[in-house]
């Protein structure tokens, strides 16, 4: 059992890491629940861009859905556990990506960090990644982690939950990983996410499929028809991959 005295609700436990690992989760008040894996960020996993994934509390699908992410030394251990690599496939996410070296890639809902050394591979010297999350102690966590690993082209940065802090075409990619079900106005959002990139970029959205074995509640996750419809609200040409992963979908939207 993996206890987290911090969480302000079950929701939280439910994306914290692989049931096969830890058997389960236990909330403050002694309830155990089942206990899945993150990422990017989010309170579900990042599983929440562990996130990446999940990360900060944002609104979520059907309403606001709160989360406390300040433990980042504990989320840490789940969040970055080597076993997500099994599923969250971070070569393939890298591959989709298509980043060539002096690129500017910014890592919403990045939580513990987990893509920033891949990210930072990928771009290379000469490029730079941005590591965004609202909860001040991932931020923290994040920067310890860069300087930790000699990520020399990194950087974390703490963002309001209404908006990427991105400056106007600033960024040439960005990536959402098990995070877009906890922004509350997603049309919003992606509008500001547009203004953010260069001509030529793209978002990519990655999370969970209905019948993911890790992830949010079903009732929490977004289809990627959803996903789609919100981006091309905003201008994104979209293209969907239902198949991609293993476990979840990806959802490109370019800038025309």
């Amino acid at each position: 059992m993996i206890t987290l005295s911090k969480t302000r609700t079950l929701a939280a436990l439910f994306l914290l890491t692989a049931a096969s690992a830890c058997g389960g989760a236990e909330s403050a008040e002694g309830d155990t629940v089942p206990a899945h894996a993150h990422g990017h960020p989010g309170a579900h996993e990042g599983a929440e861009h562990g996130g990446h994934g999940g990360h900060g509390a944002h609104g979520g699908h059907g309403g606001a859905h709160e989360h406390d992410f300040s433990d980042a030394e504990g989320f840490a251990e789940l969040f970055d556990d080597p076993s997500r690599d099994e599923w969250q496939q971070p070569a393939l996410v890298i591959e989709k990506l298509e980043l060539a070296e002096g690129m500017i890639v910014a890592d919403i809902g990045a939580g513990t960090g987990y893509f920033l050394p891949h990210l930072s591979r990928a771009v290379g010297d000469e490029g730079h990644v941005l590591g965004l999350d609202v909860e001040p102690n991932m931020v923290r966590y994040m920067t310890e982690r860069i300087g930790r690993d000699g990520l020399t082209n990194a950087e974390a940065r703490e963002v309001p939950t209404t908006e990427p802090g991105l400056e106007a075409a600033s960024v040439d990619r960005i990536l959402i990983v098990n995070t877009w079900h906890h922004i509350s106005d997603r049309e919003a959002y992606a509008a500001k996410l547009m203004e953010a990139l260069r001509p030529g970029g793209f978002v990519l959205v990655v999370d969970f499929t209905q019948d993911a074995p890790h992830g949010p509640p079903p009732a929490m996750r977004l289809p990627p028809e959803t996903v789609a419809q919100e981006l091309e609200a905003a201008g994104f040409t979209t293209t969907t991959e239902t198949d991609a992963l293993s476990i979840q979908y990806v959802v490109r939207g370019a800038r025309p």
